[in-house]
């Protein structure tokens, strides 16, 4: 939740507890289908169906489980129909939400996330309220042993990448929507493994976040959201120093 909360969520995600292991399974077997669907289920034609399949192996997600989400998005097994349905709001402290879903329902996907937001002192906001704060692009993470700088620089001209970020964590790549696939390819073809690699919703603005009540107010927002089943991801703009973060970490 700091402003490196990025690279601090990638951290967490590679340490999958058994608790949280359906979970994480749901959501990437939902997000496999829709891949499928949108692409096809080959994964060498499909650079964004190959990067969830990479994902779910590295979550020891079972290899029938993968290819059930694959052939229910390619039509071979008969599935649940999704939407994918994207909502806004602010939170705590006027901090700004993004929550993408995936559901099946949407009367209960907007009464679960609407009851998450007023139940700590937040609230949904009409569409465009929020998204302005926010920059939709591909990004990449990939840590500074894998690769230098200046290699990396190279590739992402080569490729048309937006911009290249540089932090003590690693490396950001931003690409247009439309690039994620390319960009994808030319990093596997190199052999550079992202620790993330996603079509997210990156802040372009930060709220900061000096309370430690509304820095646990925000903390517990996230992880009400995070329970509902039919939200696949969670993006937001708070920015917390590492003194906050610690005593709501505590």
């Amino acid at each position: 939740m700091a402003k490196h909360n990025k690279w601090s969520k990638v951290k967490r995600l590679k340490a999958v507890t058994d608790s949280r292991r359906g979970k994480v399974f749901s959501r990437l077997s939902r997000d496999i289908t829709l891949a499928a669907k949108a692409g096809g289920g080959d994964t060498d034609g499909n650079a964004r169906l190959r990067t969830l399949v990479l994902k779910a192996r590295e979550a020891n997600m079972p290899a029938e489980n993968v290819d059930r989400a694959i052939k229910k998005g390619t039509g071979e097994l008969p599935g649940v129909v999704y939407e994918e349905i994207t909502y806004e709001g602010y939170g705590p402290g006027g901090v700004a939400f993004v929550v993408q879903a995936t559901t099946d329902n949407k009367t209960r996907a907007a009464k679960d996330i609407r009851a998450a937001f007023a139940r700590y002192e937040g609230n949904l906001a009409a569409n465009g309220a929020v998204a302005f704060q926010f920059l939709h692009a591909g990004q990449f993470l990939i840590a500074r042993d894998k690769i230098a700088e200046d290699a990396l620089m190279e590739i992402a001209l080569e490729i048309g990448a937006d911009d290249v970020l540089t932090s003590e964590h690693g490396y950001e790549i931003r690409c247009g929507l439309h690039l994620f696939d390319k960009v994808a390819h030319a990093l596997e073809h190199r052999g550079i493994k992202p620790d993330s690699a996603e079509i997210a919703y990156i802040p372009t603005t930060s709220v900061p976040v000096t309370d430690i009540a509304v820095a646990r107010s925000l903390a517990k927002l996230h992880e009400a959201l995070d329970e509902i089943d039919d939200v696949q991801h969670l993006f937001s703009n708070e920015e917390l120093d590492d003194s906050v973060s610690a005593a709501v970490s505590g």
